[in-house]
């Protein structure tokens, strides 16, 4: 059965990708033999999109997706949505920004929830980007929440990191420098029809004095300008990072996050509350000594 589902994905079949898909998400008995099973020698490029919220990530993506089609490309995008407090779904407002492209043949859109994760990624999305990249994607794209420095999560997992801000951004440039601000391989300058775009961009470049030159690229989503460019320094810089040194030290830090996430596996949220909530009762709690003993 795992076989014949890997089958069709391998040979584009939407439904099936979107069916293993959920299976993965939701830990159902034999995903783990699933992944286990993925061709591992696609080469599809993941595409990390991020950046402070109200940056205009999505309608960039948007644009990014008429983009890849334009030139023939097949895309696929993760979109990394605010979990609903109700049932940890994803609240899926990236889908509706989107929805021009739901039926189109070369366009595979999903959104995840993050589930209180705090890197502002989805508890699974290294497995589902691996099985995603197996289908038959030229790039995959994912579009994470914009939770500001947490998110540095995602350069363990893209092969190339897009950072998304705006001319207005410079308090919050000045607050992420020593996180997001490290992982861009690629600054955008989205809205830089706005007064002051030219100057964020000579403040972006004296902060970066010293240091790796990082493309900066000007664009105004809503209209498509200034994609092209965009698409070209992703692919330059592709390019570029595409060492076996960088490949390696991916490959670590995916391996990593795997790790971790199998250590933490039996550790439940709510179980640890009710747990602390009866040792908080006796004198002399120590979070320390707690932890420890665990």
């Amino acid at each position: 059965m795992l076989n014949r589902l890997l089958e069709q994905i391998q040979n584009g079949d939407t439904k099936s990708l979107a069916r293993a898909i959920s299976f993965i998400e939701n830990e159902q008995p034999g995903y783990e033999e699933l992944l286990r099973s993925v061709d591992a020698s696609h080469s599809a490029q993941i595409i990390g999109v991020t950046g402070p919220p109200g940056a205009g990530k999505s309608t960039l993506v948007d644009s990014m997706i008429s983009e890849f089609v334009t030139n023939g490309m097949k895309v696929a995008v993760i979109c990394v949505d605010p979990s609903s407090p109700f049932n940890l779904g994803a609240v899926l407002g990236d889908r509706i920004r989107m929805s021009q492209w739901y039926t189109h043949p070369n366009v595979f859109i999903r959104s995840l929830a993050t589930r209180g994760s705090v890197g502002g990624l989805s508890p699974k999305i290294l497995e589902i980007t691996d099985l995603v990249r197996s289908a038959g994607f030229d790039s995959v794209i994912v579009e994470t929440v914009g939770v500001g420095q947490s998110e540095i999560e995602i350069a363990g997992l893209a092969n190339i990191t897009v950072v998304v801000l705006i001319p207005e951004s410079g308090d919050e440039v000045q607050t992420m420098k020593a996180g997001l601000m490290e992982i861009a391989d690629v600054f955008v300058i989205n809205k830089s029809d706005r007064p002051d775009a030219d100057l964020f961009e000579k403040n972006l470049r004296l902060m970066m004095s010293g240091r790796k030159q990082i493309p900066i690229v000007k664009t105004v989503a809503t209209e498509k300008k200034g994609i092209a460019p965009l698409i070209e320094a992703i692919k330059e810089s592709v390019d570029k990072n595409n060492s076996g040194e960088r490949r390696l030290s991916l490959l670590t830090d995916k391996a990593w996050l795997l790790l971790v996430k199998r250590k933490m596996k039996d550790f439940n949220k709510a179980a640890l509350r009710t747990r602390i909530l009866t040792e908080y009762k006796n004198d002399g709690f120590n979070l320390y000594s707690f932890v420890e003993k665990l």
